[in-house]
């Protein structure tokens, strides 16, 4: 059974960072893309961040380009997003998400995929 469980979320100023972690389990997750969502209250989920399996191209939205940095450690099966300079826009609940299927590019909503419970963070001005 695969489960993802995101951390290190947090409540952070204008200007902070945070390091979201996402651990998954059930497989190994070495041939599979894995990447960030966000949904801010009263708007719908949209894409962050993804890296591909082999832990080399990474894909971002633009709103984060240049501020946030996605990660991977494939011997511990665990996606991290480092968020720096961070804004008010940025909060939401951050989720973490693998397509079902390896060798998949994630770029926006995949087909079929597991994602996890979601962590909050909350950025104020």
């Amino acid at each position: 059974q695969v489960q993802l469980v995101e951390s290190g979320g947090g409540l952070v100023q204008t200007g902070g960072s945070l390091r979201l972690s996402c651990a998954a389990s059930g497989r190994t997750f070495s041939s599979y893309a894995m990447g960030w969502f966000r949904q801010a209250p009263g708007k719908e989920r949209e894409f962050v961040a993804s890296i591909r399996w082999n832990n080399g191209t990474a894909y971002y939205a633009g709103s984060v380009k240049g501020r946030f940095t996605i990660s991977r450690d494939n011997a511990k099966n665990t996606v991290y997003l480092e968020m720096t300079y961070l804004k008010p826009e940025d909060t939401a609940v951050y989720y973490c998400v693998v397509p079902a299927q390896p060798f998949v590019v994630l770029i926006g909503f995949p087909k079929t995929g597991y994602w996890g419970q979601g962590t909050q963070v909350t950025v104020s001005s």
